[in-house]
């Protein structure tokens, strides 16, 4: 059975850094990524990794600033983020999927974690 467990999320003033970990248990996948939902808002992707193309793909809103990783030796998945804006407040969640893409659409991802939440006040 797939467990993600997120951590590392906090709050921060506006400019400032954290950087996020979902350490994945039960499987492994070659996609895997990061979503957010803001109050009142659905939710969105925000990056997301496939290590069978060795590639990433971010959100228009986050490119520059966040950074998705993985270490594959510690089935953990990383978001860096820098230069946060008050706008990135969000739960941020990360998911997997088992597939051939690795799309930001949420809908395409089956097993999620519980969130964690991230505030930047300005």
């Amino acid at each position: 059975q797939v467990q993600l467990v997120e951590s590392g999320g906090g709050s921060v003033q506006a400019g400032g850094s954290l950087r996020l970990s979902c350490a994945a248990y039960g499987y492994t996948s070659m996609c895997m990524g990061w979503f957010r939902q803001a109050p009142g808002k659905e939710r969105e992707g925000v990056a997301t990794i496939d290590d069978s193309r060795g590639s990433t793909n971010y959100a228009d809103s986050v490119k520059g600033r966040f950074t998705i990783s993985k270490d594959n030796a510690k089935n953990t998945l990383y978001l860096q983020m820098n230069s946060l804006k008050p706008e990135d407040t969000a739960v941020y969640y990360c998911a997997l999927r088992f597939g051939i893409a690795c799309p930001l659409e949420s809908i395409s991802y089956k097993y999620w974690g519980q969130g964690t939440q991230v505030t930047v006040s300005s």
